[in-house]
């Protein structure tokens, strides 16, 4: 089966595969070569969902107690940044009693801080990779093997700078990741996926505070705002609902959301996913926001008429107009609710792309029915 007939006939993007479901299979490979010194290839897995899947063996090397095999990565449309990358597996014969051990090699990170599915000390692969291995090596040499798997990844390291690995005390190289073993285009499983762990190890490290943020410029004037920690910053980009829910499950007392003009604006418009492809920024309900906060009617004919909301905010701006502490106020309405029954502290922070502060809405506890503006 290949990754087009394992897709939906309604999806219109081609699908891919996981860095887990590489690594299961080059490990199968690996294993089977070990024993028989023959490699497999293709070699046959069973993804979780249990379809079986081929994938053709890029590299392969049999040595003295050991055997490597390597595929490559295929991602499919989505733009991943290990598409193409080239996954290898070397298995040893391990100490009697000793079962699956794994290895990180060159490219593949090393867990150094709490908080995520793999405690410290262990190869970054995470439980679903590491069921997938163990049960593809049980299917080569029984329930009892024995042996060292050690994973790597040409480039590794040089992708994970990519990635939030080194955020998250992930050194080394990437993650090997997936719960599927298949790469749905587009899905933004792997940054929910990440946003989660990255909660998850600043709650670990005993912050009572995260911040998620829209983008670089928006992280920054955040970190800088409050001083915070690297490990409180939660790149969350668009997905302003997905990390709120997680953290309403996984609770820290303080929360603050910071973003751009417009993504606030849009999360002010009612918009908890403020992806573009979601819709834009409604430019005449900025107007009548202006009007109230005091604009002239020209200015809000104006702003109707803005290319961009930042060009809108500049306007406003150029005029005296607090339109920043209103969207403010009205992204921290739309975004409370996703944190109802708590008692978590929520803020929302405007900045423009140079940094500077344009809105606030100051903590309040989530379960405030409303709450007043800040008229600075």
């Amino acid at each position: 089966m290949t990754a087009e007939q394992t897709a939906s006939e309604e999806a219109p993007l081609r699908r891919g595969w996981t860095t887990g479901a590489c690594a299961t299979a080059a490990t199968k490979a690996a294993c089977a070569a070990l024993l028989s010194g023959d490699f497999p290839d293709p070699v046959e897995i069973t993804l979780p969902g249990g379809n079986v899947v081929g994938f053709a063996l890029a590299v392969s090397e049999l040595g003295e107690g050991q055997a490597m095999a390597g595929i490559v990565k295929d991602a499919g449309d989505d733009p991943d940044v290990t598409h193409g990358a080239l996954v290898k597996s070397t298995v040893r014969r391990g100490t009697p009693g000793s079962g699956i051990v794994f290895r990180a090699g060159p490219g593949v990170g090393t867990v150094t801080r709490p908080g995520l599915p793999i405690p410290p000390g262990e190869p970054a692969i995470n439980p679903v990779p590491r069921k997938m291995i163990i049960e593809a090596v049980h299917q080569v040499a029984g329930e009892n093997a024995d042996f060292e798997v050690e994973i790597s990844v040409v480039g590794g390291e040089e992708m994970a700078q990519r990635t939030l690995n080194p955020r998250l005390g992930i050194l080394g190289g990437i993650s090997i990741l997936g719960t599927t073993g298949v790469v749905i285009p587009y899905s933004c499983s792997a940054w929910i996926h990440s946003i989660h762990r990255g909660v998850d190890v600043a709650r670990a490290m005993g912050f009572d505070h995260v911040a998620g943020s829209t983008g670089n410029a928006s992280e920054m004037a955040v970190q800088k705002f409050h001083d915070m920690h690297e490990v409180q910053l939660i790149d969350m980009g668009d997905f302003v609902g997905g990390m709120l829910k997680y953290i309403r499950a996984h609770p820290v007392p303080r929360v603050t959301i910071a973003g751009g003009v417009a993504k606030m604006t849009k999360l002010a418009q009612g918009m908890l996913d403020v992806h573009s492809s979601r819709g834009r920024a409604d430019l005449e309900g900025l107007a009548v926001v202006a009007a109230e906060a005091g604009a002239s009617e020209d200015l809000a004919a104006r702003i109707r008429g803005a290319n961009t909301v930042a060009e809108a905010f500049a306007l406003a701006v150029a005029e005296g107009v607090p339109i920043g502490d209103t969207i403010a106020a009205g992204a921290w309405r739309t975004a409370a609710p996703a944190l109802k029954g708590t008692d978590i502290e929520l803020e929302i922070l405007v900045f423009n792309r140079e940094g500077e502060l344009r809105g606030h809405a100051p903590f309040a506890p989530a379960h405030s029915v409303s709450r007043p503006l800040n008229r600075r």
